[in-house]
């Protein structure tokens, strides 16, 4: 094992001084136009790389398998074509698109100690990673938008909720995020890096690359902040600010078993959206204002933020949502019995 070491690579940051990787994969480095980064498993367990991967291998085939069951069940169930399990589709299309997009990278690492990745295939990687973590904050608000209006407007919830008004909601969700990620991918082909640098996730992100850049990349950083606050940030506040309105909504009802109908039908929404916003704000500080932590946190919050809602997910509306329980069980019978 060979130790990369702040002479070798001329890092900035003293958060990248330590990381162990094996001496065949130590590239010679200078400037070049085409960078090659070496992306990382768990930092301090690279002897251990085959066990690492089955734990993680297995949660993002639940992820997978979960989502895409939620998804079928959905879609050839008619009594769930309403509004509510149109969004919930858009998250489990998220979480695939998310697992997916780091799916490759993660294999290529634990079981075939491939590190490498070009520049290029970083950025796409990135790109994508992004654009679904920003698509499922935009849907956890637009399933915040649609309890508000079937709890507080119920009569109005079917002319509200059309299924056009779906599909623009939607295509909003894809522009907004396509808009706001188009500035950052250019900034960073015009950054300048070395040859080869090292990542500290098995996945490209902004942060991470931006961080391994010898040029001035304060623009860069700004325009990354922005675009967290401009989406996860502003999309939190407005899904508060819609609960704040279902509990005036919820409190003005008389009967005290309408009120916790009420409230149990949003159970679900306000899990979904603290799995996925507390690790997703932890990491964009730790990324920004915890220069000296140990690398091992960002490692592991960032496995955290991508893996455990999408895990989650399925599982919580499919315990929390009888009608999803009733379509899975009905779907699962009659493979079972037609077996």
């Amino acid at each position: 094992m060979g130790i990369l070491n702040e002479n070798k690579l001329g890092w900035k940051s003293r958060s990248y001084k330590r990381i162990l990787l094996p001496k065949a994969i130590l590239p010679i480095f200078h400037n070049s136009t085409s960078p090659t980064f070496l992306l990382t498993g768990i930092p301090g367990l690279e002897w251990a790389n085959v066990w690492v991967s089955i734990p993680i291998c297995c949660l993002y085939l639940t992820a997978l398998s979960g989502n895409i069951l939620i998804l079928f069940v959905i879609f050839t169930e008619p009594t769930l074509h309403e509004p509510m399990y149109y969004f919930l589709s858009m998250l489990s299309t998220t979480d695939i698109g998310l697992c997916i997009s780091i799916l490759v990278t993660v294999l290529e690492i634990f079981w075939l100690n491939a590190w490498e990745i070009s520049f290029n295939t970083c950025l796409s990687q990135m790109f994508f990673i992004h654009l679904f973590t920003f698509m499922e904050s935009s849907v956890l608000l637009a399933m915040a938008f649609d309890h508000f209006v079937a709890i507080s407007n119920p009569l109005r919830y079917a002319t509200i909720l059309t299924h056009a008004r779906i599909a623009q909601i939607g295509l909003a969700v894809i522009t907004r995020g396509t808009v706001i990620l188009t500035p950052l991918i250019l900034l960073l082909k015009r950054l300048s890096f070395c040859r080869s640098h090292v990542l500290c996730h098995s996945y490209c992100f902004h942060p991470d690359m931006m961080k391994l850049s010898y040029s001035d990349t304060k623009v860069s950083s700004a325009l990354g902040l922005t675009a967290i606050i401009s989406t996860a940030g502003v999309d939190s506040i407005f899904i508060l600010l819609s609960y704040l309105l279902i509990i005036c909504s919820v409190l003005s009802i008389a009967s005290p078993e309408e009120r916790k109908k009420a409230f149990s039908t949003c159970i679900s929404h306000i899990t979904a959206v603290g799995i996925f916003y507390i690790p997703l704000i932890s990491l964009s500080f730790v990324h920004r204002f915890g220069k000296h932590a140990p690398l091992r946190v960002p490692t592991l919050i960032a496995n955290v933020y991508l893996l455990i809602p999408s895990v989650m997910n399925p599982i919580i509306y499919s315990v929390k949502t009888k009608q999803i329980q009733k379509a899975v069980l009905k779907f699962v019978c009659s493979k079972g019995i037609h077996i």
